[in-house]
This record gives structure tokens, C-alpha cells and sequence, in this order.
């Protein structure tokens, strides 16, 4: 009877495990299952190798996992991936090629990379269709050491959207037409197409946790008491034809769940129109919704609403056999969220349409070894005992050898010379690299705008959609507000005088001296603004508004509140001018390198 064998979802806000055993007639049996929530900490870096560790125990311990050998996926927030398309005639150089796709593509060196690719077949138009993905090596050694430390042998790593590919071709091959599946997570959003035998996906950089952190700005509670709040009494609200609820948190939470999915679903549009005029799809005839974000109230209704298709919960158990020992009522309850543990499984069932493996070759190369083992331990024995039958020959050998070093000894004066020049010349190469690092980070730091005036513009969006309201004004007052950058400058402490308003300049250590030197580029933007007068309203409109804008700025995680301040340079103008200005100060958290 073949071993039961484990898999693993390491979500961004949960884990999800399965255990599987191979079912007559070729199918998968599901044992025994397990979600673990991750909390806060699970979305810190820093923090999240522990807590999945001190989880994955929690969860082996209580549910009596026996399985050892694992397959794993990372959550999409982890992964790059990207379809690419190749000349038909490429193939007799595919390798070459790719590999130059992804330098070009990956947005990291291929160095600090696991990367692997998919050949997906031939489009209409003859070119190849190739997907690439890449994870950092650093993310994966994480998890490498989070199976060791619980003594689970790695065999596996892929990643969410292959994984889903494979779970939803496993359960729905009987579909005619063009399905999408939307997976919501807790950082970001798979959307994948299924027609035929072709396949398309995209990841959204948009998911529960966009719900909670914007909960947790408007309410201005802590992150962890937004999530239990948006848990226990979040839903997505209909729209204006129902009332809101009595609660207060209620009210919010529904109202920002609809703005979130509103600006999911048009990404999702766009993505669509994408793959009918670039992949040459169809119109989808329906939508399957898995992921944990799913799970919160009338998420369906608000998507069938919009798409105006038919809109269901995946299945990925519909081909599966459930032990009997498993109870369904539960299994019910996260059956949507085990798409990328079914699809897990199905690798160690047959060959799939999507097979990556991201591995590093290193961890590969100690399987084989690990393997071979029995092998190696007869061949140093064997060799033991050439060496004890050739002692007596070794022990006339020593007296030549010695010999020998004696005369080697008389060489190492030179070669120790040899050595301190080759230190010396070391010496220059790490500050060459350090010199070569500089201007790598000054190269990374041009697409570092693109997501600067990205929250710049995010931010001016909600101010203008959600306008303080001024002491004073009835809350059902419409207050039309408006705001806008006339003038952006960007400013260099290192580079002249102090920096302002006493905020610190991060420092790195100078290879040469040794001492703290400050690190020279763009540390602080100069907001002139311009907005509509609001003192029709009231006196202190104006202020308002800018104090509430500035209070944003603080809270948005490209700046630094201490650095981020109001200029006191407010226009004071009357009741009758359309719009007044003023200027802002922000300190970037990582600074823009310029030299």
C-alpha cells in the first residue's frame, strides 16, 4: 500500500494542510485536513517563519499527521510569474531564449532566484506560450527550514496559481466554454480562464487584508482588532437600495468591503478584456470563487450582480474520496480555500498541465544523495578496507613523504607573500562590489516612483471620496472636495543642509573607513497643493481638510510620520475664492538613491 503523503498551503493569512493517500481506480483519498489562521504576525516578514512553524506543529500535533513526505506551495504575494510569447521557429533555441526572457523579466537577479518555466502550447497565431515564475531563494530556504525543523521531508515547491490550474482541470474537465476562477486571498487575488485545453491567469495585487488595513485607517483601531472586527461582522454591502446596519463598525466594514471588491472587479474587467484581445479568448460563462476573502457574506451576490453570469463555490473535492473518518459538515466550511492543496496532491497522482517545481538545486542534490545513500556507505566501507590491507605500503610511503614536506616547507615563505597580496587585492574587490551596489540601487529605485505616485494618487482618491466632516456641519451635508499636486520636488538632505525638521538620515558603513556615512539621495517630497475652498461649509473647513489629509499621509507606508509634516503654509482665503493651496512635507521610508 502506497505511503499517505502531505500538503501544504502556506496562505498569506492561513495554513491550510492536507493529507492524502492514493484511492483505487487511480483517484485521492483525503485522510485528515487543517486551517490555521496566522494573525497579524503571520503577514510580517520578520516575524512569519516562527509563527507557520509554531503553527504547522499546532496543527500535525492536534490532527495526528503521520505523513512525512510534503509538497508545498508558496502564496502568490511571494511569486513573480508572467506569460510570455515566443516566435513559432524559437523552439530549436528555447532554452537560450528563455533564460534571456527571464533576465529581462524576473525583477531580480537570476542569482537570488529560483526560476522555472511551463511550455503551454502553440497560440493561434503560431508563437509559443511560455509561463515564467520565480521566487525568491531566501523565501523558499524559509520554508525548507520550517519542514526540517518540523521533520517533514520537502519534495515539492509550487506555486498557488499552478497548483489551482491543476485542481480546477482535475474536477471541472467536463466544462464546455470559458470558465474564470477568482481566488481572493488575504494579500492578493488570483483571476485564471479555462477554455479547452488553454489556460491564463493573472495575480491582483488586491485581498482581504486591503479590507482590514482601510477598516483600520478610517476607524483608527489596531490592525489585529480591524480583522476579528471584519471576521465576526463583515459583509459586502449591496449597495444603496438597503439600509446600512445599526452598528457602526458594521456599517464601515460593509461599505469598504464593496469599495474593495469594486476595485477588484475592475481589474478583473480589465483582465478579461485582456484575454479576449491578446489571448484570443471568449466571453467567461461563469465564475468559481475559492479563497478565504470568499467566505465573507453576499461576496457572490455582489459579483453575480456585477458580471451578470452564473457565480458558484469551487469544488476541488468534487473527484476526490473523503475518508470516512472526516467529518463534511467542517470540510464544508474551507472546502473553497484547498484548491491549491488539491492541486498539491494531484502532482503525486499523474502527469498535470502545469508542473513547476521550485526547488533549489542545492536541497535536489541532497535528496539524491540522501537517496544513494546505502550506496556510498558500502563503497567507504569497501575502500576502508583497500586502505587497511595497503597499510603496510603506506607506512614505507610515510618516510618518503616526509621528505617531501620537508622540501614544500622551504616554498610556503613565498607563498604566504603571495597570499597577503591576493588579501590586498580582496580588499579592493569588496569595495568595487560596494561601489557597484550603489549604483544597482540607484537603478531599482526608477519603477520605486511608479508606487510612490500610485499612493499619492490613492490617497487624494479616498480624501476626496470620504472629506472630513467640519464641526458644525450636519453629517448628511454634501461636501464636494477636491485636491491636487501642482508642484512635486524632490529634496536630498545629504546633499546641502540639514535635514528637516530634525528627522533622522539613514546611514550605511563607508567599506574603506568603517564609520557610519549618510546615505545620499531623495529622502523628503515637497507638496505645493491645491483644494477646493471649503468654507462655505464652515471657518475651519479648510484646515480640517488638510489636517485630515496629512493624517493620511502619516499612515500610508511609503512615508514616515515624524518626517511627514504640514509646512504651516495654509492660503487663507475667504468664502468666495474657488480654491486655496498649501504644501506638505513627506519623508520617504526608503530613500530614492541618487549618487
Amino acid at each position: 500500500m502506497a505511503k499517505p503523503f502531505l500538503c501544504i498551503d502556506f496562505g498569506a493569512g492561513t495554513l491550510k494542510m492536507g493529507e492524502f493517500e492514493h484511492a483505487e481506480g487511480g483517484s485521492l483519498k483525503l485522510v485528515r485536513w487543517a486551517v490555521k489562521p496566522l494573525g497579524p504576525e503571520g503577514t510580517q516578514e520578520a516575524a512569519r517563519e516562527a509563527i507557520v512553524l509554531q503553527k504547522l506543529r499546532e496543527a500535525i500535533a492536534e490532527k495526528g499527521f503521520v505523513a512525512r513526505k510534503v509538497n508545498i506551495c508558496a502564496p502568490g504575494s511571494q511569486v513573480f510569474s508572467k506569460f510570455v510569447k515566443l516566435p513559432g521557429e524559437s523552439a530549436a533555441k528555447l532554452a537560450e531564449i528563455i533564460q534571456y526572457e527571464a533576465q529581462q523579466n524576473v525583477p531580480f537577479p537570476l542569482a537570488e532566484v529560483v526560476w522555472n518555466y511551463q511550455l503551454l502550447g502553440m497560440a493561434a497565431d503560431g508563437s509559443l506560450e511560455v509561463l515564467l515564475v520565480a521566487i525568491k531563494k531566501e523565501v523558499v530556504e524559509a520554508y525548507l527550514r520550517i519542514c526540517e525543523s518540523a521533520k517533514l521531508d520537502l519534495q515539492l515547491v509550487d506555486v498557488s496559481h499552478a497548483a489551482l490550474v491543476n485542481c480546477f482541470r482535475f474536477n471541472y474537465s467536463d466544462q464546455e466554454g470559458c470558465s474564470m476562477l477568482l481566488d481572493i486571498g488575504a494579500k492578493t487575488s488570483n483571476l485564471l480562464f479555462f477554455e479547452k485545453a488553454k489556460s491564463f491567469s493573472r495575480g491582483i495585487n488586491i485581498g482581504a487584508n486591503s479590507i482590514t488595513n482601510d477598516f483600520a485607517n478610517e476607524s483608527r483601531v489596531p490592525f489585529a482588532d480591524a480583522e476579528k472586527l471584519k471576521i465576526e461582522e463583515g459583509f459586502v454591502s449591496l449597495g444603496g437600495a438597503y439600509e446600512d446596519p445599526n452598528s457602526p463598525h458594521q456599517a464601515l466594514i460593509s461599505k469598504i468591503a464593496r469599495q474593495v471588491m469594486t476595485r477588484l472587479h475592475i481589474q478583473m474587467n480589465q483582465t478579461v478584456q485582456f484575454y479576449r484581445g491578446q489571448q484570443g479568448g471568449t466571453a467567461p460563462q461563469r465564475l468559481y470563487l475559492a479563497g478565504g476573502a470568499s467566505l465573507m457574506p453576499y461576496t457572490a451576490q455582489f459579483f453575480a450582480e456585477k458580471i451578470n453570469t452564473g457565480v458558484e463555490y469551487l469544488n476541488p473535492f468534487r473527484t476526490v474520496e473523503i475518508d470516512h473518518g472526516v467529518t463534511l459538515e467542517e470540510l464544508a466550511k474551507h472546502a473553497h480555500t484547498f484548491g491549491e492543496v488539491v492541486g498539491l496532491a494531484i502532482r503525486n497522482l499523474a502527469q498535470c498541465p502545469v508542473e513547476l517545481n521550485l526547488m533549489p538545486d542545492t536541497h535536489r542534490k541532497r535528496q539524491e544523495f540522501s537517496h544513494k545513500r546505502g550506496y556510498f556507505i558500502a563503497s567507504i566501507f569497501s575502500v576502508i578496507l583497500v586502505v587497511f590491507a595497503m597499510g603496510r605500503f603506506y607506512h614505507w610511503a610515510s618516510g618518503k613523504k616526509a621528505g617531501l614536506r620537508a622540501e614544500l616547507q622551504k616554498q610556503f615563505g613565498p607563498m604566504n607573500k603571495a597570499a597577503e597580496r591576493i588579501n590586498e587585492a580582496s580588499k579592493d574587490l569588496d569595495e568595487v562590489r560596494w561601489q557597484a551596489q550603489v549604483y544597482e540601487d540607484v537603478l531599482k529605485s526608477r519603477v520605486y516612483w511608479s508606487e510612490i505616485l500610485s499612493n499619492l494618487q490613492d490617497i487624494f482618491i479616498r480624501i476626496e471620496a470620504s472629506p472630513p466632516v467640519p464641526d458644525g456641519v450636519s453629517t448628511n451635508e454634501r461636501i464636494q472636495a477636491g485636491v491636487w499636486i501642482e508642484r512635486l520636488t524632490p529634496y536630498d538632505p545629504t546633499a546641502g543642509a540639514a535635514a528637516q525638521g530634525g528627522a533622522r538620515i539613514p546611514s550605511q558603513t563607508d567599506p574603506n573607513t568603517g564609520q557610519p556615512q549618510a546615505v545620499g539621495g531623495i529622502h523628503f517630497l515637497n507638496l505645493d497643493c491645491r483644494a477646493i475652498n471649503l468654507k462655505k461649509h464652515s471657518a475651519s473647513a479648510n484646515t480640517e481638510f488638510v489636517l485630515a489629509l496629512q493624517d493620511r499621509f502619516k499612515t500610508n507606508q511609503m512615508f514616515l510620520p515624524d518626517g511627514t509634516t504640514l509646512t504651516n503654509r495654509i492660503e487663507d482665503v475667504d468664502a468666495t475664492n474657488i480654491s486655496f493651496t498649501f504644501a506638505v512635507t513627506l519623508q520617504l521610508k526608503r530613500p530614492i538613491r541618487t549618487q
